[in-house]
């Protein structure tokens, strides 16, 4: 859908629309969000992806979830459409959110097979959505530490979860689909733990049985390129045409995830990045660059921290209550906020959840949003990132990440081996993990004495570690990772 008008805006004129926002200024005239004079959206290559995405994207929460009493959540999806917005989330976890994402692509000509749609604009956007079902096939049960979540729904399996978003988003809602219908990414959601991506991996790390046990990635496979090697698709449907994961609080295990694809299943991944991201064990120095390097789209989430930089206590939402209607704060301004997220490097979109919108284009959060969005991946400084990052700190004395791990600084390199390859006498390694800064380099030790080093560089595979051959007779070796502040974690050969 096109935009309407030519008119540009500078970067400078973006902040001053936004520090007018603040102090409750309208500066424009537009009416009911009217986007007559909005520029075009700013837009990303979105990973390794023939695709630019815009740098807003609709989240499928807050109002389009929690719906308060006095909101209609189809026309928050509707703006965004007119705005040029062209990345839209959503989830079988999110309750009624594809079925209001089925009510404005009803009015948008977007439900294949009726009458006017419109294939153009459908092939231009991309939608998601999410699964948090670990099994590709029901049946099984459950291991320690691996959980299939459905929301109450009667869905067993990550087929059957995306079979319901088709019929929720684009069918009757009974099961029936048109065909034509499809997503353009599913995300495994919510990944917590190594003992869940043991069972995603099933069927690919080990033998594919399907009369047995295998995992949701292998199923999903099926449902993308159309075949039915795990009996899964016997129509041999191609009902997505990509697959992801998302993760809010391990980064260790985000990272294993990523490294464990050898099979080039993995294209895009949700992750939680926001101004207190460093004051726990952050995503920016571990997880990020790890999916950057593979050609991961990486899409940003929780910017406001589910909204506990804001309103509400540090826990998951779950009621109308929780859903934020303003546009930032006096004291916490949403732009920087936003800005920090998307200069994180990395970053191709950003999801952010719509409370309302407004007639007052100052009081609308789409439109502010929109504005605040339109920044280059460059586009603050170091130390301007530092100053956003302690503005943030000082909001709930920086407890707003309730759904990170806890930070541990700097971690070591893992699990060192001695390996005789091909003649050589090498050392290797697993990557270590950032703390603060990201990490440089390693060091490697012998007998007290450094004896090399290793550039550090995002490990992409659990088989390649990093490596450097050594003498033969060298003893009592450590590999010692430094990051850009001059920080050492050590490692011993045991």
């Amino acid at each position: 859908m096109a935009i309407k008008g030519k008119y540009q805006i500078s970067r400078r004129n973006f902040i001053k629309v936004s520090a007018a926002t603040t102090a409750g200024v309208s500066l424009m005239t537009m009416g009911a969000c009217n986007v007559e004079k909005v520029p075009p959206p700013m837009k990303r290559k979105f990973g390794k992806h023939d695709f630019m995405v815009t740098t807003l994207g609709l989240g499928g929460q807050a109002s389009i979830q929690w719906t308060p009493e006095d909101v209609d959540p189809v026309p928050i999806i509707l703006k965004s459409f007119e705005l040029g917005v062209n990345y839209y989330d959503t989830s079988n976890l999110y309750g009624p959110s594809q079925l209001n994402f089925n009510k404005a692509f009803k009015q948008l000509n977007l439900i294949p097979g009726e009458a006017g749609y419109n294939e153009e604009l459908r092939e231009s956007i991309w939608l998601t959505s999410k699964t948090a079902m670990r099994w590709g096939k029901p049946g099984w049960t459950e291991r320690e530490g691996v959980s299939n979540w459905s929301n109450g729904q009667e869905v067993k399996c990550a087929v059957d979860d995306v079979k319901r978003s088709l019929t929720q988003i684009f069918g009757d809602n009974q099961g029936n689909y048109p065909e034509g219908a499809y997503l353009d990414m599913v995300l495994i959601h919510t990944l917590h733990n190594t003992q869940e991506i043991d069972v995603l991996y099933e069927g690919l790390e080990t033998p594919l049985d399907p009369e047995g046990n295998f995992g949701a990635l292998v199923a999903l496979r099926d449902l993308r390129d159309g075949t039915n090697l795990t009996g899964m698709n016997p129509k041999n449907e191609k009902l997505i045409r990509h697959i992801g994961f998302s993760g809010h609080n391990n980064p260790p295990a985000m990272i294993d995830m990523i490294q464990r694809d050898e099979w080039g299943i993995l294209e895009g991944m949700l992750i939680a990045i926001n101004a207190n991201d460093r004051l726990m064990f952050n995503m920016q120095h571990n997880v990020i660059p790890v999916a950057e390097a593979k050609g991961l789209g990486i899409i940003g989430m929780k910017t406001f921290a589910d909204a506990a930089m804001y309103h509400k206590d540090p826990t998951w939402s779950n009621k109308p209550e929780h859903v934020y209607r303003k546009v930032g704060d006096p004291s916490l301004p949403s732009r920087p906020l936003i800005e920090y997220s998307l200069t994180t490097p990395g970053v191709h979109t950003l999801i952010i959840g719509i409370g309302q919108i407004d007639e007052d284009p100052m009081k609308c959060q789409l439109v502010q949003n929109y504005y605040a969005c339109q920044i280059e991946p460059d586009g603050l400084t170091a130390d301007e990132r530092e100053k956003i990052e302690q503005l943030a700190a000082g909001v709930k004395e920086g407890k707003t990440n309730y759904f990170q791990m806890a930070k541990v600084g700097l971690v070591p390199p893992r699990l060192l081996e001695k390996k005789l390859l091909e003649g050589k006498n090498l050392l290797t390694w697993q990557t270590a993990y950032a703390g603060d800064e990201p990490i440089l380099k390693y060091e490697v030790v012998a007998d007290g004495q450094k004896i090399g080093e290793v550039p550090h560089k995002p490990q992409l595979f659990l088989k390649e570690p990093f490596s450097i051959e050594i003498p033969e007779n060298a003893k009592n070796l450590l590999v010692a990772a430094v990051d850009a502040a001059g920080n050492r974690a050590e490692a011993a050969l045991v």
